[in-house]
């Protein structure tokens, strides 16, 4: 990797890692925090929590195509540093809050501001060769492992002493996280590369079209919205079911986000760009999607079980990275903030119909309207999602010329749309 890129790499994997740790700080206290307001009540929690990830995520898809079009026009730059000050006021209204409305109100703060990971993608796209992207995505998904082994042990144990304690530390971090981009962080896109903003490509419409432009593009679009929504599963159903199932306390549940860190670490250290170099960007999506959609049936086992289908669904992110890689080679240069934006937009799709189904199959299935009691159907339903985006990615990347079909399903919406919209205003 030459210097000049591995620096530059350096500096976004602080940045991230910074983002990372300060989220990291307030998982383990922020569901139970939900429960406390909730009185307990499991099931009343776990609505109240599907509804802020929604009202998060209906907030993000109108700003993530607004914000990775901007980062075209202004540079990557500005934007983190904007995202990395509204994260921080973000957690001090969560410190502060003596309601749930508090609670509200600071998700749609983080929503609205959101955008580190999302222009650091885009940053990753302009310093990185196309064929060494699924690799680079990897460290940026290094960065979240790390900030999963330190944030997590760090909020179990300060949320042991005073449960408001790590929305204070997390939004330090977060402003510390501003001061280091603004001193340090250098600009990754020349002027020469930059694109005019218009309000027609910053509009979620607008994103649509952009992904709708290449066959294989449009087809790993659905492929990428169906795992976001079936990644729902993981912030809506861990720390509830382990609850729930297995009694966990907060330093239990501190230690397996720190096991879920760690694996992100290994695999994105040392098997993602290894894999697919070995395999191929194609073969290498289509063998996470496959284990992780295995390590979600796993998951509704036993608590051995459990342990060990972290290890198995945490080889999804193999696909991810994949399946980013390949998309990132059908837009020019000065559309990858709008493609990053076009992604965090499905991510946002994914955050807002996921956590409804997976809060209210896990609030069913454990709710005093039936004798019986399966807290694992949410998992059951999170694998089938990962095998149906399997079987879409075969087939939308096959190389075979007669094979079209699925890849009309993600095109189903374009009827609907207005025509192509200029590249530039």
């Amino acid at each position: 990797m030459p210097a000049k890129r591995r620096a530059a790499m350096t500096f976004i994997f602080v940045t991230v890692l910074l983002d990372m740790i300060a989220l990291g700080i307030i998982i383990p206290v922020f569901q139970p925090l939900i429960i406390s307001f909730e009185h307990g009540n499991f099931a009343y929690a776990s609505i109240a929590t599907g509804i802020f990830a929604t009202v998060f995520a209906i907030v993000q898809f109108f700003a993530s195509p607004v914000l990775g079009t901007l980062s075209d026009r202004v540079g990557r730059r500005p934007v983190v540093l904007l995202s990395n000050l509204g994260t921080s006021f973000d957690y001090v209204i969560l410190a502060l809050a003596p309601n749930l409305w508090w609670l509200f109100l600071g998700r749609i703060v983080s929503g609205a501001t959101t955008a580190s990971i999302t222009v650091a993608s885009a940053y990753v796209a302009d310093v990185t060769p196309a064929d060494k992207r699924a690799g680079a995505y990897g460290l940026i998904s290094a960065a979240f492992g790390v900030g999963f082994v330190i944030g997590p042990a760090i909020g179990g144990f300060l949320g042991a002493h005073d449960p408001r304690l790590p929305f204070w530390v997390a939004a330090a971090l977060s402003l510390m996280n501003f001061f280091y981009g603004f001193f340090v962080l250098p600009e990754s896109l020349a002027p020469e590369h930059r694109n005019a903003f218009s309000w027609k490509r910053a509009n979620p419409l607008g994103s649509l079209k952009l992904l709708r432009r290449h066959r294989e593009l449009s087809g790993l679009a659905l492929v990428v919205q169906i795992g976001y929504v079936a990644h729902e599963a993981l912030p809506q159903l861990f720390i509830l079911y382990t609850m729930f199932a297995y009694a966990w306390t907060m330093r239990t549940i501190g230690v397996s986000l720190a096991v879920v860190g760690i694996l992100t670490i290994l695999i994105s250290a040392f098997l993602i760009q290894p894999l697919v170099d070995r395999l191929g960007e194609r073969k290498a999506m289509l063998f996470g999607l496959f284990f992780g959609a295995v390590g979600f049936f796993m998951y509704g086992g036993n608590q051995i079980l459990f342990w060990i289908a972290i290890a198995v669904n945490m080889l999804w992110m193999i696909a991810a990275s994949a399946s980013q890689a390949i998309m990132t080679r059908r837009v020019e240069k000065f559309e990858q903030g709008e493609l990053q934006g076009a992604i965090s937009m499905l991510r946002s799709i994914g955050m807002i119909v996921g956590p409804a189904i997976f809060t209210g199959i896990f609030a069913f299935s454990i709710g005093g309207g039936h004798a019986w009691k399966l807290p694992s159907l949410g998992w059951d339903a999170g694998g089938v999602l990962l095998f149906v985006s399997l079987v879409v990615a075969y087939y939308v990347t096959s190389p075979r010329d007669n094979v079209r079909e699925l890849v009309d399903v993600a095109g189903a919406v374009e009827a609907a749309l207005p025509s192509e919209v200029p590249l530039a205003e």
